[in-house]
């Protein structure tokens, strides 16, 4: 007992306390014990020296006093009450007392001087954070961060084709008792869509009973999320940052590719496809057998991208304010999620696909938008692929950590990575692609794999823009500029003409009905 203690103490699961110095230190010891509730849970041993082990035995009288003190200030020290077990250890001279607190149900707890505590390795910290106590709250249940409110959005802040899109694929079967599927789906108006769905119900009222709109009116921050026009107006860290490194320190002053703040800015359908467009632009086609014509795959397999993005987009950290982050190195991808496991999930317990979501509401409707089962077994179906991959918890800097290793052929560029990316100096690129956005203009270099121009930062973002169906208007009205002929064909018809955009009608291009839709290719 007394070896599993000592080991205990130097993993920081329990604290040590000497009877003599510190017992009538009621305070101290009600901050070990919500440290402890606040964490996940641990031992706190009375009669040993905290830290060194050295025991200081308790007499048959001093365990008396010793365990009516503990249960005094966990009922009466700690807001809320916890409960505590209470045991005792006999070792030379004397006994030792062991006070087991679980990881509490009730988070946050604090002291009653109002401060919470958590455990920081073996000693305790201190919160002062309003989102780590929110992390804390989610994590027992308490609060749900994706149907909090969003002050001051409307409806008219979410995008219509996105919304049609939702509900077209969750009441699939509805629509198609109803006749509206393909053409006639289409074509249907997103009023038309919602009354087809519940007769009488207009896009607010299905939104509202689908709890995208709270009782009080007020937007949840999961519906921002899936259907935001602009939802980093509302919340600007609710998105990524994707950045292609050259060499293998993430402290590099010299970069390959970037993803602008503009580029990645709507929805998580739009950031879905924005990240997977930057995976496949950066990293390597192999060629798959021996045939010269025989097709290429991602050196790392696509459907292992697409469960790690997913992942990252809808399990990570609504109350951390930041942005998920990717970085390709030579020798690796790293993705970044905000926010450790939840809910005391461990690494093996992921890599064997139990699934307890940080985002359950979120979770259980972005099925409808984003490629994932809704089951759980994203990271079991991943690593099914034939890939090196490490996953790294993070409590302290609270993040997730997923790292895909590339194979050793990939450390030196290929020739048409190199023309691609030929400026390669940080202060350059990031001077051009965040304020030189109308000015930029087309390279003469092409790209050798699809014989398409390199685009402006401000085409990119309008191909972006199209990752879901966009009329003229809402492409123009995105970059600001008006409704003549000169701008469509500009900005839009000449981007149909060199394979980044495709009509949703094409054999009839001047229909009033009439959008544009990225192209993407896989």
């Amino acid at each position: 007992m007394m070896d599993d203690i000592l080991k205990q103490i130097k993993a920081g699961e329990v604290s040590g306390m000497q009877f003599k110095e510190r017992i009538l230190d009621k305070y101290d010891i009600a901050c070990e014990l919500v440290a402890f509730s606040n964490s996940h849970g641990g031992k706190l041993v009375v009669g040993i020296k905290d830290k060194t082990g050295e025991t200081n035995a308790l007499s048959y009288s001093e365990v008396q006093e010793t365990t009516n003190l503990l249960s005094d200030i966990a009922s009466e020290n700690v807001v809320p009450s916890i409960l505590i077990k209470i045991d005792t250890v006999e070792v030379e001279d004397g006994n030792l007392v062991v006070a087991t607190v679980k990881e509490g149900l009730n988070k946050p707890y604090h002291d009653n001087k109002g401060i919470v505590w958590v455990k920081n390795g073996a000693d305790k910290r201190k919160v002062f954070d309003n989102a780590e106590l929110a992390e804390m709250m989610t994590d027992c249940g308490s609060f749900a961060p994706d149907e909090a409110g969003v002050r001051d959005a409307t409806v008219n802040d979410l995008d219509a084709t996105t919304i049609k899109q939702f509900l077209g694929n969750r009441f699939e079967r509805v629509l198609e008792k109803k006749g509206l599927t393909g053409d006639a789906f289409n074509e249907a108006s997103l009023d038309m869509i919602c009354s087809a769905i519940a007769k009488g119900h207009d896009c607010e009222k299905i939104l509202r009973n689908l709890r995208f709109i709270r009782p009080d009116g007020t937007l949840t921050v999961a519906a921002m999320l899936l259907f935001g026009k602009y939802t980093q107006r509302w919340m600007p860290m609710m998105t990524a940052k994707c950045i292609c490194f050259a060499g293998n320190s993430v402290g590099s002053k010299v970069f390959r590719d970037k993803v602008n703040d503009a580029d990645m800015e709507g929805n998580l359908l739009h950031q879905y496809d924005t990240i997977m467009d930057f995976f496949t632009r950066n990293l390597h086609n192999v060629q798959v057998g021996d045939e010269f014509n025989s097709m290429g795959k991602l050196e790392i397999p696509y459907t292992s991208l697409v469960e790690f993005t997913v992942n990252s987009l809808v399990h990570r950290s609504l109350n951390m304010k930041a942005p998920v982050r990717i970085f390709i190195f030579d020798n690796r991808v790293e993705i970044h999620s905000p926010g450790a496991l939840p809910n005391g999930l461990t690494i093996d317990d992921i890599k064997a696909g139990t699934s307890m979501p940080r985002n359950m509401f979120l979770f259980n409707n972005a099925i409808y938008l984003l490629p994932y089962t809704g089951v759980g077994s994203g990271i079991t179906r991943a690593l099914d692929e034939d890939i090196n991959v490490t996953f790294m918890n993070n409590d302290k800097a609270q993040e997730f950590v997923i790292t895909v290793w590339r194979g050793e052929s990939n450390q030196v560029e290929d020739l048409d990575t190199r023309l691609r990316h030929s400026d390669t100096d940080l202060d350059t690129r990031l001077r051009h692609s965040d304020t030189d956005l109308d000015t930029g203009l087309r390279h003469s270099d092409t790209d050798l794999d699809t014989k398409r121009v390199t685009l402006t930062n401000k085409e990119k973002d309008i191909v972006n823009f199209c990752s879901v169906p966009r009329t003229t208007k809402e492409i123009l009205d995105r970059i600001g500029v008006s409704m003549h002929s000169k701008n469509r064909e500009r900005y839009i018809t000449s981007l149909v003409a060199a394979g980044y955009l495709q009509m949703t009608n094409p054999d009839n291009p001047t229909a009033s009905n009439q959008k544009y839709k990225k192209v993407t290719t896989k």
